[in-house]
């Protein structure tokens, strides 16, 4: 460890090491992908970014139900995008996260979902820049056999159990 200390309410203390790496990460790569199972296989694994609103001036973003290293590079482009130019907003259609189909930002408020969901960008934020993580944007992804979405009529079922509705509002 390199002996650095971070902002730390009521004073200051040394980071451990995944702290550090959090750090790291960010400085380095612009975020990191953060990837959560669940070791009894009850919820759908998820990734979210960590440092998004430091480097690309962009709130974070989750992602749910696929393998985690596509969850990890759809967060990488994502980043990339954002920093290209992307401004994420509820609704807007993305490209080139999946091959052959487009994904759909939708916009998370609930501080709940965000508690449960952002463990480590809520800590990243508040130690680092006393902020607080107040809003995310959900990559959402539609079924490969009818490219319907969630919220679309038929869609599949496993495609809605995969993805949990931290958003709550409708786009149509």
């Amino acid at each position: 460890m390199n002996g650095f200390f971070g902002k730390f309410p009521g004073g200051k203390r040394e980071l451990d090491l995944q702290e550090q790496a959090v750090l790291d990460n960010v400085r380095d790569h612009g975020c990191q992908s953060q990837f959560v199972f669940d070791p009894d296989g009850e919820a759908p694994d998820f990734t979210y970014s960590i440092g998004f609103p430091v480097s690309v001036g962009q709130p974070e973003v989750i992602v749910y139900g696929l393998r985690r290293d596509l969850m990890h590079s759809m967060v990488n482009e994502m980043r990339r995008q954002c920093a290209d130019g992307l401004v994420l907003g509820d609704g807007v259609a993305v490209s080139g996260l999946l091959e052959s189909f487009e994904c759909v930002l939708r916009h998370v408020t609930d501080p709940v979902a965000i508690k449960e969901h952002l463990g480590w960008a809520i800590w990243y934020h508040r130690s680092q820049h006393g902020e607080a993580v107040k809003e995310a944007y959900q990559i959402v992804w539609p079924g490969a056999q009818q490219g319907l979405f969630p919220w679309d009529d038929g869609c599949d079922d496993y495609v809605i159990s995969q993805q949990p509705a931290l958003y709550q509002t409708s786009i149509h």
